[in-house]
């Protein structure tokens, strides 16, 4: 795979790059890229973050005796060739592939990987913390650096690790990778100059040994110290007519530097990286860099799927007499209402396209809302708009989801505000990995009060669903649904309310009864027709609503069967099967009831259709239940 590639396959180990002459680091990068661009032309993953980072990821490994000294991502998206350089080289082709390498860095695939990246927003925390640990354990000789991105750095967590940074004794470095929001405003020749003479070794001896002598002389002392470091971002403000937020939070700040010029990068990285106390270096980089359509679109590059490299062509295969994805779904439902009703609101934290919200941002701009990486944020938001008359959908991956859990609590279901969360990428997703997997959701929205929540079968019923929770009334309204394609071609159907509460059986039966919630009933139905021709009935229903439950149809299986199969897309403890295992005991039901669901354990990255497998939630394994 790498047989092209001269100084790249020299290095298995960072130690190896440290070996190599400064002057040779421009080829590393070009063949860093070259060989980021070669295997996600062919095995999918994200490319524009990290062909954006390969010249900072080349410096820190060339300037930092890792693993030794910890590099933590912000978001593994940009940290592919962080991979590449650490032992992962000759496996990177499994990258996102059952049994391979995952698309995140992960400490139990290598002691490299210092943190797990696969939410945004964590890396100035967990650096801080380990920042921190070192220094309790008297190894402030090790290096602590936090890669974060300026989508990331709106994040709330990202603002909480910032303001703690400059309380705790560390010598944390943030490397800024900012490309696309200008943070800072910086023109003209003094921008230059600042950032020259700021990270010179000669400037910084000088500002220590003056900071020692004033000490000496105890015109100033510990206690005062941020006093002075606040009276020395003023002044170099007041100079540059510019400010910025991290010298509001004693952080020392420095840039911006050029993400793109390696050479350049060492040499800053070397001049500051012993400096005493909390850090940031501010990086211009672009998204794509080094390839032509991936710099020219980056939100289309950012996880282009299959694409040729030679032509820059993506492989896109669209049938329009396939089903429609959910999303789209999702977002053409949600301009077909917000046209009926000015109180329709969209809300999503920094996922228009991947959420769909972005037909509603076209149509409607005014009334769409991209919050940028803010979980919590969006649904406090939403629920402000709520409280005063607005109807808003809230669209969150329901992974990220679990990031604004209190405020769905306390912000929302405590007040009985109406807002419509739409939980995408529910259930397993494939191959991004158990950061990304969305199983959680309906064991922890079940036990809060005041909500009601529920799951699709098919693409009709998530358009009726919108419309019933969108009805005067309906309150905090939880609607989840799975990444991918649905099952119909026909999903543009008269709106309808399904009565909350209700289920519905899908066929009758003797022997055992199933009951589904959401798409994964459809693999049921496929695996009640496998069984059917060995002379098993199987009765099936769909319950539609996790809360409330449709306790008619459960009294009535309670009193006919004494064989249940519970099967949802999520985790066994805690969501379908356990309520109606409750609901059973609690009524003296006594019928044997079997679980299917993903089981107690962090599943891995792979196609849907093999996790589905391996946690016995496919066709043939829901049969086998069902047969024994």
């Amino acid at each position: 795979m790498s047989k092209n590639y001269t100084l790249l396959n020299k290095i298995d180990v960072p130690a190896d790059l440290r070996r190599l002459q400064t002057g040779d680091l421009p080829e590393v990068c070009s063949e860093l890229r070259q060989m980021i661009i070669d295997v996600l032309s062919r095995n999918p993953g994200h490319l524009g973050a990290s062909l954006g980072t390969v010249e900072l990821t080349v410096a820190l490994h060339y300037v930092f005796n890792t693993p030794t000294d910890r590099i933590v991502w912000d978001v593994g998206h940009q940290a592919y060739g962080h991979k590449i350089l650490t032992g992962r080289r000759e496996r990177f082709d499994t990258l996102r592939k059952m049994g391979g390498i995952s698309g995140f860095p992960n400490p139990s695939e290598s002691e490299y990987d210092a943190f797990i990246a696969g939410h945004a927003s964590n890396s100035i925390s967990a650096a801080l913390g380990i920042a921190t640990a070192f220094e309790l354990n008297k190894e402030s000789n090790r290096h602590v650096i936090a890669v974060i991105g300026d989508g990331a750095m709106t994040g709330g967590l990202a603002f909480e690790g910032l303001n703690n940074a400059s309380n705790n004794p560390n010598n944390l470095l943030i490397i800024l990778n900012d490309n696309d929001m200008a943070i800072d405003h910086n023109v003209g020749g003094i921008s230059k100059y600042l950032v020259d003479i700021t990270t010179s070794q000669t400037y910084n001896r000088m500002r220590y040994d003056i900071y020692r002598l004033m000490r000496k002389m105890k015109l100033i002392n510990e206690n005062r110290r941020e006093n002075i470091l606040r009276f020395n971002n003023s002044l170099k403000a007041l100079i540059s007519q510019q400010h910025n937020l991290f010298e509001g939070f004693s952080i020392r700040y420095f840039g911006p530097v050029d993400g793109h010029d390696v050479l350049n990068l060492v040499r800053k990285l070397n001049d500051i990286k012993d400096m005493k106390g909390p850090k940031l270096l501010h990086l211009k980089t672009q998204k794509g860099k080094g390839f032509k359509p991936a710099e020219e679109s980056a939100t289309e590059w950012h996880a282009p799927g299959l694409f040729n490299k030679e032509t820059g062509k993506r492989v896109i295969s669209v049938d329009l007499n396939q089903p429609q994805l959910y999303q789209n779904i999702f977002g053409h439902t949600l301009v077909e209402l917000a046209e009926k009703d000015r109180r329709i609101v969209g809300i999503t934290p920094a996922m228009p396209t991947g959420s769909s919200m972005c037909f509603m941002m076209k149509r409607f701009p005014d009334r769409a809302f991209d919050v940028g990486i803010a979980e919590g944020h969006a649904v406090t938001f939403s629920a402000g708009l709520a409280k005063e008359g607005m109807i808003p959908f809230c669209n969150i991956y329901s992974s990220f989801m679990q990031r604004a859990y209190d405020e769905v609590i306390h912000d929302t279901a405590l007040q009985k505000l109406h807002v419509v969360f739409c939980l995408d990428r529910a259930g397993l997703v494939g191959e991004d990995g158990a950061t990304h997997h969305g199983v959680f959701d309906l064991a922890y929205m079940r036990p809060i009060p005041n909500l009601t929540i529920c799951s699709p079968l098919n693409e009709v019923d998530l358009r009726n669903l919108m419309f019933t929770g969108y009805q005067d009334g309906a309150g905090a309204f939880v609607i989840r649904y799975p990444r991918g394609k649905g099952e119909l071609y026909d999903w543009r159907q008269p709106l309808k309310i399904l009565p909350v509460g209700k289920g519905r059986k899908l066929r009758g039966g003797e022997d055992v009864v199933l009951l589904s919630i959401g798409a994964i009933g459809n693999v049921a139905g496929k695996a009640i027709e496998m069984v059917e021709c060995e002379n098993i009935s199987v009765a099936h229903y769909d319950m539609i609503y996790l809360k409330p439950l449709d306790e008619e149809i459960l009294h009535e299986v309670g009193r006919k069967f004494k064989k249940i199969i519970t099967v949802e897309n999520g985790v066994r403890t805690g969501g379908l099967g356990s309520a109606v295992a409750e609901f059973m005991a609690d009524h003296g039901y006594t019928a044997e009831i079997r679980r299917i669901g993903v089981p107690d354990k962090f599943v891995e990255h792979g196609k849907i259709p093999e996790l589905y497998k391996i946690c016995g939630m496919d066709a043939e394994s829901i049969a086998e239940t069902i047969r024994n």
